[in-house]
């Protein structure tokens, strides 16, 4: 049975840095096709902050037109101001994919790393070894990258379960 070649963005939001990652799965077959990072300048105000990482994100999609898109959902640290600006960001790695009317999975951190690492509680540098082991041609720079790219990993390995993603989608988007 042949299977379909699917691109996926992966996206690690960040006000900061926000990592992009491009994964084609055919199959079990991953192959790497771009990665970056997407990065906002601390001197200026939030919302031209979230403007440029709203705009480097669909740059992204437009360049590399991925098909699916799969974001990390956030975990709530004790600083509830660097919790709602990450938020904020989220929500810019949410509404960027939706725009083009790509289908959106979000999964957990520890979902990713288990995906990625066999355990949930995988290190950076476990996530990154791993990440040069799964896609042997990827060259990234940082850890946001890398993980961008597990997050699109994660969600190659786990769209076969639609009913994550058909929750998340409009009716309309729905076959």
């Amino acid at each position: 049975m042949q299977h379909a070649s699917i691109r996926i963005l992966g996206i690690d939001p960040g006000l900061r840095r926000t990592g992009w990652g491009i994964v084609e799965a055919e199959g079990s077959r991953l192959v790497y096709v771009a990665s970056g990072l997407i990065t906002s300048d601390a001197e200026d105000d939030l919302a031209y902050r979230l403007r440029s990482l709203h705009e480097g994100l669909r740059a992204v999609i437009a360049q590399h037109k991925p098909q699916e898109a799969a974001i990390e959902e956030t975990f709530v640290n004790k600083d509830a101001r660097a919790t709602l600006k990450l938020g904020q960001a989220r929500g810019i790695a949410l509404l960027a994919p939706a725009q083009s009317g790509l289908r959106i999975a979000e999964y957990q951190p520890n979902v990713v790393k288990k995906t990625v690492t066999g355990t949930g509680h995988g290190e950076k540098g476990q996530i990154q070894a791993m990440i040069g082991f799964l896609l042997p041609k990827a060259r990234f720079d940082s850890a946001d990258e890398a993980d961008a790219l597990a997050i699109a990993i994660c969600h190659a390995s786990h769209r076969g379960t639609e009913r994550k993603i058909a929750a998340r989608m409009p009716r309309e988007a729905l076959p």
